[in-house]
């Protein structure tokens, strides 16, 4: 059976599953949430998102939501497929610096790439205006971020050590949003050097290009 990945072509947490199953070139099915009937709000999908969110998979059966949940899973599965997204040294101290990375994604990246993502685009879709309060806490937050992840990248070449891992890609979905937005933290050479290395690396990989503008799914080799 092939995997099935319930989301939405535009979402960004949609598009951080895709990456990887593109990294990893495990075939996929997309299947498209209806947006307009609000389907993931719908009883039938709280079964498998009892959130009300996207996305979720279902790998033979397998549901999981969460997507950097869901990266993590598919890493390891199928870590003898495709890209290794894990540490080749599968030791306790390699996979706490991976998981380092996730958390730091997590907590000093996507708060506030997805705030300023929200106040400047999404609701700007609604036709609702974006509070200018909200644009500078975020953009204050994301720029005091900054020092520490060029510190970190100039001591290691990737996020989780110095070996390209699922928590890289992490970044992609908000990063490549708020670049869009006009926000050159990450493609800055000048102030955040390695950072800049860093993010050129994973943001022109094959696997994001194929799903940065829209997930498509993934079909079986013949």
């Amino acid at each position: 059976m092939v995997l099935k990945l319930h989301g939405g072509s535009l979402s960004t947490c949609t598009a951080r599953v895709a990456v990887i199953l593109h990294e990893k070139q495990i075939p996929y099915e997309l299947i498209e949430v209806d947006w307009p009937k609000a389907e993931h709000k719908s009883a039938a999908w709280k079964k498998n998102q009892p959130f009300g969110q996207t996305p979720y998979i279902d790998d033979d059966g397998f549901i999981l939501f969460e997507s950097r949940a869901i990266a993590k899973y598919i890493a390891t599965k199928y870590a003898s497929s495709g890209t290794p997204l894990l540490p080749s040294s599968n030791d306790p101290q390699s996979m706490a610096l991976v998981d380092q990375g996730a958390s730091i994604e997590n907590n000093n990246f996507n708060p506030s790439a997805e705030g300023l993502t929200v106040v400047l685009f999404f609701k700007k879709l609604r036709a609702a205006e974006a509070e200018p309060k909200f644009v500078e806490k975020w953009e204050t937050t994301l720029q005091g971020k900054m020092e520490g992840f060029e510190s970190l990248l100039s001591k290691q070449k990737y996020i989780g050590g110095n070996e390209l891992t699922y928590a890289d890609f992490f970044f992609l979905p908000y990063g490549e949003a708020i670049i869009k937005l006009g926000y050159n933290h990450l493609t800055n050479e000048i102030e955040y050097p390695h950072v800049a290395r860093w993010w050129k690396e994973i943001s022109s990989r094959e696997s994001w290009q194929a799903v940065k503008d829209g997930v498509k799914g993934l079909p079986a080799q013949n």
